[in-house]
């Protein structure tokens, strides 16, 4: 079975220039893999932080599960996140040094059933490189759209 992706942080591509990803597990409580499996997901306005040697999800919201009694999970906690202490010390060396932050990028599912989080270390960019990227990409859709149109015999 392959992964499948919960929910992806699409506002992070555009928000900030990736330069690397990782891999990292969560530490999740009670009902909140339920809510995953669900896709009541979101992580628009989350980001990780490194605090006191471990690495943390701030920000990300998982809905509560409606099934669940007076022990369901807060929707917006931070949440642990499961790093090789290694992986943490090099993630806290690039975001003291250069000035990186760490955005998440997708929630998915492996094909184990674990819960996976995509972390990306980005820069953020500035006004005029978000209107480039935009710009080159309505230029390479209309590009694609002339080469299918000659196709065509137009």
């Amino acid at each position: 079975m392959a992964e499948q992706t919960i929910a992806q942080n699409r506002r992070a591509r555009h928000e900030y220039s990736i330069e690397d990803t990782v891999e990292a597990g969560i530490a999740l409580v009670g009902t909140e893999i339920k809510s995953i499996r669900a896709g009541q997901v979101n992580l628009s306005d989350s980001f990780a932080r490194i605090d006191r040697g471990q690495a943390w999800l701030v920000g990300a919201h998982i809905a509560p599960w409606e099934s669940a009694s007076r022990n369901n999970h807060e929707a917006k906690r931070q949440r642990k996140l499961l790093l090789h202490r290694s992986e943490i010390d090099q993630l806290l060396g690039k975001t003291k040094a250069k000035g990186l932050t760490l955005v998440p990028l997708r929630l998915y599912i492996t094909g184990r059933g674990r819960a996976k989080l995509e972390l990306g270390l980005g820069r953020g960019k500035q006004l005029h490189d978000k209107r480039r990227d935009i710009a080159e990409r309505d230029a390479r859709r209309q590009m694609e759209r002339d080469v299918a149109e000659t196709r065509r015999g137009r």
